[in-house]
Parts: C-alpha cells; sequence; structure tokens
C-alpha cells in the first residue's frame, strides 16, 4: 500500500507538489495523470526516496519514506523516468548486478533473473549487450529490474513511453498482470492508458489533484463522457486565458 500524507516539494518559491494526499491499495493500478510540468515525476521521486518532501510524508507498506526509508525502499520497485542502463553489460549481466545489490543470492538469484527475463519478454535478447538493443527492448530491460526482486509496491514513471503501439501494448498488459496482486502507481500523460491499464486515476494539475476516480467515474465528469475533454478542462486553464505556462 503506498500512503500520501500532505506531500509537498517547492525550489524556492515555486510549488512543484503542493498538499498532496492519496493512497494506493493493493491490487489497484492508479494511473497518475498530468500534463507535462504537473508534478507527476517530483511526486513519485518523493514516494520512493530519491528526493526529500519540503513538508508531508509517504508511507509504503506502513513505513515512512523519512522515518524507515530502508524498510520503504525494500518494498519498492521503481522505473524512473529516463533509467539509466549500462550499454557494455548483457542484459542478463544487467539483471544480475541488480539481484546482487538487492542482496539476491544463490538460487534465489538465479531464480529471480530467469523469471523476470521471462516476465518481460527478453529471451532473446538475454545474451545481447544492452548497446545492442532497441529502445524497446532496453526498456522491458530497465522494467525487469524494477519487478526482479518481486516487490509489493511498482512506482513507474512513463513506463511506456517512446514505444512504438505493439510494445506500449506489451506493457499495458504486463501492468495489468501485476496489478492483480502488487501496488502499482504509474505516471503517463497518455489518456489511452488509464482504460488500457487502470482501476483508478487521479488527475493532477500544477501540483495538486483536480480529479480522482475509476475510469468510468472520471468520464462521468465530463458533459461530453471524454476523458480527453475533462483533461482539457481541467488542465489548461492558462492557455484557455491566453496566459503564460
Amino acid at each position: 500500500m503506498i500512503e500520501v500524507e500532505n506531500l509537498t516539494k517547492h525550489f524556492g518559491a515555486k510549488f512543484a507538489v503542493k498538499d498532496l494526499s492519496f493512497t494506493v491499495k493493493p491490487g489497484e493500478v492508479l494511473g497518475f495523470l498530468g500534463p507535462n510540468g504537473a508534478g507527476k515525476s517530483t511526486t513519485m521521486r518523493m514516494i520512493t526516496g530519491f528526493i526529500t518532501p519540503s513538508s508531508g510524508d509517504a508511507k509504503v507498506c506502513g513505513h515512512s519514506i523519512i522515518d524507515q526509508p530502508f524498510l520503504a525502499k525494500q518494498k519498492i520497485g521503481y522505473l524512473p523516468e529516463s533509467a539509466p542502463l549500462y550499454n557494455d553489460m548483457t542484459v542478463t549481466g544487467f539483471l544480475r548486478f541488480c539481484a546482487d545489490v538487492r542482496e539476491l543470492r544463490g538460487s534465489a538469484k538465479k531464480d529471480a533473473v530467469e523469471l523476470a527475463i521471462e516476465t518481460c519478454f527478453l529471451q532473446s535478447v538475454a545474451k545481447q549487450s544492452i548497446d545492442t538493443l532497441s529502445k524497446g527492448y532496453r526498456h522491458r530491460t530497465c522494467l525487469a529490474q524494477a519487478i526482479l526482486h518481486n516487490p509489493e509496491v511498482l512506482i513507474l514513471d512513463e513506463p511506456t513511453d517512446g514505444l512504438d503501439p505493439n510494445q506500449k501494448h506489451e506493457v499495458r498488459e504486463l501492468i495489468k498482470r501485476l496489478g492483480q496482486n502488487k501496488t502499482i502507481l504509474f505516471s503517463t500523460h497518455i489518456l489511452e492508458e488509464v482504460d488500457a491499464a487502470c482501476t483508478r486515476a487521479v488527475i493532477v494539475d500544477r501540483g495538486i489533484i483536480v480529479a480522482d476516480g475509476s475510469p468510468e467515474e472520471l468520464k462521468k465528469l465530463s458533459p461530453t463522457g471524454s476523458l480527453h475533454d475533462l483533461f482539457r478542462e481541467l488542465t489548461t486553464h492558462d492557455s484557455a486565458h491566453g496566459s503564460a505556462a
């Protein structure tokens, strides 16, 4: 479970995230939606302990990311935006390295690497060096490291960014499948992902929540029944008034 409590982050006088509170329960796939600059990545970086909140807290499986960061991070699989890879390693070598970092040893390490490769459909490239992979396979390799230690919570920042339609479909189906027994939070600005993978969605704009509900509930908030129209209505106030972003 993820519990976000009055999470705030400001850089000088500018608020990137302002007093954000929401919960993601086990078995729930929450799509974290918003335009570029809405505070999605900043929120996820705070939940994972990558950056420190200005105020507020986030709990992962009951562990505060501020007071108990080691325990909280043990429960998390994290796919950051533009996740780093070691290009001179093979896919299997990279995942073995990640398993070592997660303190997996012996048969547990071997089984975890094999399962991650199978789950992310990496069998055909497992022995290739990462610098020879297409963008889609590199992305799957990044996702494989996030699920390697079988975490209870997955936090995925733009997990389908840059993928072709077939690859996006595969990743969305994988997220749905993993969401049956994990807590998943993933950010996106692609509205089709809501129907394709989410049980619930939150729309954020300028660091605050402007809508929260199931895909069907959100569509009912729009006079046209369109999630696209609702998104535009809630997140384009500046452009609608001719103001600078």
